[in-house]
């Protein structure tokens, strides 16, 4: 028994074979960005030059279930007004944080990071010794000189139930889309 396939049926079949595929690649990517993703757009300058305002980035939102922030990570966390901000965790639970000098101290030892990383202009409540409870967090924004963080009290130290995920891609602007490092 021969079976004739006319070049209408293959090409129709080519045709749903495409289609089916792109449902799937797309159904794929929605599940990943909404089951465990989420995306944020950042909002104001304090996280130049690494993430400028208006930037829409992605949120591992199940990294934190299995682990703990580390230093260096780009978190997203809810403060108490429910805004969403982007900052770095500096200061890890049980530590002790101090800027002094224009630099940030952790349990009485310098900070060593890249980029100026450890560098503060401005100490804000951090002047004096800050220690965090076992749950919190002291976060930085990258841009130390215009950044609302854990230096002046309205934002404080974060509590772990606050962090909401790491940040770990940029989507928009398109130009800039690339994977978010970790130092």
């Amino acid at each position: 028994m021969e079976f004739y396939i006319n070049e209408d049926t293959a090409w129709l079949r080519r045709s749903i074979r495409w289609v089916v595929n792109i449902v799937v690649v797309l159904a794929c990517a929605w599940f990943l960005v909404y089951g465990f993703c989420g995306q944020v757009q950042v909002s104001g300058n304090s996280m130049q030059p690494l993430l400028d305002a208006g930037d829409v980035v992605l949120v591992n939102r199940l990294i934190y279930d299995v682990g703990k922030p580390e230093r260096f990570d780009i978190v997203v966390f809810e403060r108490e007004d429910n805004k969403k901000n982007v900052k770095r965790v500096i200061g890890l639970p049980g530590e002790t944080i101090q800027i002094k000098g224009g630099f940030v101290f952790i349990d009485g030892e310098c900070l060593n990071a890249e980029n100026g990383l450890e560098q503060v202009s401005l100490a804000g409540r951090a002047e004096n010794p800050v220690q965090l409870a076992e749950d919190e967090y002291f976060l930085l924004g990258d841009n130390r000189d215009s950044s609302e963080d854990s230096r002046f009290s309205n934002i404080g130290n974060v509590k772990e139930e606050q962090i909401q995920g790491k940040v770990w891609f940029r989507i928009l602007p398109l130009l800039n889309i690339d994977f978010i490092p970790s130092p």
